[in-house]
């Protein structure tokens, strides 16, 4: 099962976040010297958090892919057009941005698919 290859956790996220997530151990980087994380923050530009949202969700040792919503917003044509089930996609909130459940493009596929 090709699932089975997928065992990291990708990040795209503020410099909160980033710090708490790999504090909590997801930190890799692979033999092409490649993270799995990036920190975004005001000088950061959207063609630099769209390349790593492509690379985080092209690759195959990715088994789920977080980025907080508010970044997401950025690039949100990118997000909502994504619907691999692998890596799975969360919007996460972050220390300075609540999450907003009406902007999440996963919540609002489940909710079509259910009608709501």
């Amino acid at each position: 099962m090709a699932s089975i290859e997928r065992t990291l956790l990708a990040v795209i996220g503020d410099e909160d976040s980033i710090t708490g997530l790999l504090l909590a151990g997801i930190g890799h980087v692979n033999e092409q010297q490649k993270k799995n994380f990036l920190i975004v923050d005001g000088k950061t530009q959207e063609s630099t958090i769209e390349a790593a949202f492509q690379e985080y969700t092209e690759r195959k040792d990715i088994a789920i892919l977080l980025i907080n919503q508010h970044i997401a917003e950025k690039i949100r044509p990118t997000v909502d057009k994504y619907q691999q089930p692998f890596p799975a996609l969360l919007e996460i909130p972050s220390k300075d941005h609540p999450y907003d459940p009406s902007k999440d493009s996963i919540l609002k596929r489940v909710q079509k698919l259910f009608g709501d």
